[in-house]
């Protein structure tokens, strides 16, 4: 049985992150170690006061880090240099296991030597809206898949899509190609995956391997978080200028609101379009960042220490 690592960037921890905790100590494959890569330490240092987790510490090992050095590519290389296990598990602190078969099922679709990636099912929580319950069947189907190069014709930019909420990646050929690009605003679950297909490698979707998590963002949120996939996606034409990701956007709303029109909850749709314009002008806005004013950059971003670096 490989040995598994989870590594964990963590900021400001609620105590719902101590129940994914639990759940990840109760996996039918244990986790080795849980390693935290914590930004400021007095947070989570006030959530582990008085709790058996600071007491007896168990499996977890905490590497403390500054807002300023917090980086999603850099950050997450970091973990992985403190890992000495076979596979490592990639996951943020909102990522709530749906079951104790988590790993096993993610361990189940690594196997072949071509795969180098596999990534969960996120499906909605209890408080989601109906939009975002769609998008993440949208996005996570009930059907695994495997993908590779020759599904490019017919994914396009999908093909390269494997998310870091949760995922699960093979150290000998995560260290083949180099880790995670090391600076990142953004999109570096992505851009390995891209890295990876274009190598020969395979990207698994473990439509079994499930964990809860889901959003409700509002207008600006949204607009910040697709401000930051835009100027990701500029700084990296290699990978998206031949597969841009636009034509995706519109089908999911258009698909969205097909479903919201067959649930005769019209009243939902003019929220779902509005939203829709508040992603595209921060996803255009970032694709050309260079041509805005510094100020005016941070003001878009949701991180701002990216730029202060």
């Amino acid at each position: 049985m490989e040995k598994v690592d989870v590594i964990i960037p963590v900021y400001k921890p609620d105590r719902r992150f101590l129940t994914m905790i639990e759940k990840l100590q109760a996996q039918t494959v244990p986790v080795n170690r849980i390693i935290l890569m914590n930004t400021e330490q007095k947070y989570l240092d006030r959530l582990l006061y008085g709790t058996t987790l600071e007491r007896e510490n168990h499996n977890i090992t905490v590497k403390h880090l500054s807002k300023r050095e917090f980086d999603h590519g850099r950050t997450r290389n970091q973990g992985v240099k403190l890992s000495d296990a076979d596979v490592f598990v990639m996951m943020t602190q909102d990522a709530m296991p749906a079951d104790e078969y988590l790993v096993e099922r993610l361990l189940e679709s690594l196997r072949g030597e071509k795969v180098a990636a596999a990534y969960a099912r996120q499906l909605p929580d209890r408080d989601s809206s109906e939009a975002e319950r769609y998008t993440r069947r949208f996005n996570y189907p009930e059907q695994s898949r495997v993908k590779t190069k020759e599904d490019l014709s017919e994914l396009g930019v999908k093909t390269f899509f494997c998310s870091n909420v949760c995922a699960a990646y093979r150290r000998d050929i995560f260290d083949q190609l180099g880790g995670f690009v090391n600076r990142a605003i953004f999109n570096e679950d992505m851009l390995y995956a891209a890295k990876a297909v274009e190598a020969g490698f395979c990207i698994a979707y473990a439509a079994q391997a499930k964990v809860y998590h889901s959003h409700n963002y509002t207008y600006r949120q949204q607009f910040r978080r697709n401000f930051d996939l835009g100027v990701s996606q500029a700084d990296h034409p290699e990978v998206f200028a031949a597969y841009p990701s636009e034509s995706e956007g519109i089908r999911l709303v258009k698909s969205t609101v097909a479903h919201l029109k067959k649930k005769g909850m019209w009243d939902k749709i003019p929220g779902v379009i509005i939203q829709s314009g508040f992603k595209y002008m921060g996803y255009l806005m970032g694709k050309r960042y260079r041509r805005l004013p510094v100020r005016l950059v941070m003001a878009c971003s949701s991180n701002r220490e990216y730029w202060r670096m």
